[in-house]
């Protein structure tokens, strides 16, 4: 086994080592390397509704991860075989071939690739895996020649708002890249992987998950400018400080309604604000994600002022705003990600307003952790807890909250005085997981409990609790088994 020294050779790596060798003969050939990659999931501090408008983000990984092995074949098939996914009542093992989405010297339509995914349902789960093999094809075709043995396992659980669908883009298409000879990191790795979820899972989510799960490191933050990936320096958490994540138990997913209604009314809003201007709005083609750009904010809302949206532009928007009227006087969307459904009511106003004072409350939240120095005082925390709840009232504004994870936050809220500060719904919203800021000690550890046990004993749910960070997928880097 040969490995990076950054490389963490926990429990969980050695465990998905065995579980490798144990495939040989069976998935894997022996004699040949395997290529191996572990990505995080990844828990949202702040800005997690705010990464498709330019705003700024300030993610953290945790222990959960995905672990994703692959090795060449002379041929041209492909043997993938997950067993986390056989409890749940789909197939563990699939096997293609090359031509199933790729001829000699092109590539399948996306529609055709997509029709081909959708056509089982219970193989939605493979939409990412394919997704970075043709990703690969389309862009290196000269490497991408045979196919691979693949093997998955993840700890991370599904529906809870804390990333899996990035961990296992960015886990499958760095191994695969790495048993192609082709390197796959940082910046570009977001991109190319938030170019999978939009373009083959169909999922209208930002960059953000992709860039922390990828850059992430232990006990950090990964503070970026979405803009659309523009990395700050990592954030160490200070000494003294912890942070825990409390699922709601009520499954959340950025291809529901609500996040696609919320994100879709942020760039009607948009829209209205650059033709009350007369600001022409071109598309954008040149980059790894199609989008609409304009001269004066180049298309990122969060660019605006709170201080200028709140006097030129929030009261002129409409407070609801029904699809059919919009499309009615408007030809074109400028998202190319989400579709105005005639039927739903948009939120234009507040999902405007949040995506403005959302970037303005991380950049304030990141600059206050930035300055603190140990141990940090009351008073810090209580403007870093503000910030969060400010964050989750705008969750509820656009239409992302839940009774459950209001329920979760206001349990926190009551515990103000014994060392827990803030708290706020993450991700996409809808459901999914709390993050919760306070001090490491005993005193903040009892009242966690008991946010724990009130929350048990109210809904009849036994959170999951997420606890501590790990490597992103780039420290960790490629080992070779």
């Amino acid at each position: 086994m040969q490995m990076n020294t950054s490389q963490d050779v926990s429990s969980d790596v050695q465990k998905f080592i065995r579980q490798a060798h144990s495939l040989v003969g069976t998935i894997f050939e022996a004699g040949q390397e395997i290529y191996v990659n572990r990505a995080p999931g990844r828990l949202d501090l702040m800005g997690g509704n705010d990464d498709y408008t330019g705003g700024m983000v300030f993610e953290t990984t945790i222990p959960e991860a995905t672990f994703f092995a692959a090795q060449s074949r002379s041929d041209a098939h492909f043997i993938l075989h997950n067993p986390s996914v056989k409890a749940i009542g789909w197939q563990e093992t699939l096997e293609f071939d090359l031509t199933d989405f790729s001829g000699k010297d092109t590539v399948r339509s996306l529609e055709e690739v997509r029709a081909w995914i959708n056509a089982d349902p219970k193989k939605s789960w493979f939409a990412y895996i394919l997704g970075s093999l043709y990703f690969l094809r389309m862009h290196f075709p000269e490497k991408t020649q045979h196919g691979l043995n693949l093997f998955m396992d993840s700890e991370i659980p599904l529906g809870k708002g804390v990333s899996s669908s990035a961990a296992l883009e960015v886990s499958s298409l760095k191994a695969c890249a790495a048993a192609y000879g082709i390197e796959a990191k940082g910046i570009e790795l977001a991109e190319w992987t938030q170019w999978i979820e939009n373009s083959i899972a169909q999922s209208a989510s930002g960059v953000m998950d992709q860039f922390a799960v990828i850059m992430g490191d232990r006990d950090s933050f990964t503070p970026m400018l979405c803009q659309p990936c523009i990395p700050y320096p990592l954030v160490r958490l200070p000494q003294g400080l912890r942070i825990w994540g409390l699922d709601s138990g009520i499954r959340h997913s950025v291809a529901g309604i609500e996040y696609e209604a919320a994100r879709a009314a942020t760039f009607m809003g948009y829209q209205l604000i650059c033709e009350w201007e007369n600001l022409p709005v071109t598309r954008e083609t040149s980059g790894v994600l199609e989008r609409f750009t304009d001269p004066r904010w180049q298309g990122y809302l969060a660019r605006l002022s709170p201080s200028l949206f709140r006097g030129n532009y929030e009261y002129r928007l409409p407070v609801t705003l029904k699809g059919a009227e919009f499309s009615q006087s408007h030809k074109t969307h400028y998202d190319p990600y989400t579709s105005v459904r005639p039927e739903v009511a948009y939120p234009v106003r507040l999902a405007t307003r949040y995506a403005v004072e959302e970037n303005n409350r991380v950049q304030l939240f990141c600059e206050v952790l930035n300055s603190v120095t140990a141990p940090v005082s009351n008073h810090s925390l209580e403007l870093l807890g503000e910030l969060m709840y400010g964050a989750h009232a705008g969750y509820s504004d656009c239409g992302l909250g839940s009774p459950e994870t209001d329920l979760l936050v206001s349990l926190v809220r009551q515990e103000a005085g014994n060392d827990l500060f803030g708290a706020k719904i993450t991700g996409g919203g809808a459901g999914g997981t709390v993050a919760v800021l306070g001090r490491d000690t005993s005193r903040a550890q009892m009242a966690f409990a008991r946010v724990v046990s009130a929350y048990r004993e109210q809904t009849g749910i036994d959170p999951y609790i997420f606890d501590g960070s790990s490597q992103g997928a780039d420290a960790f880097g490629i080992l070779k088994i």
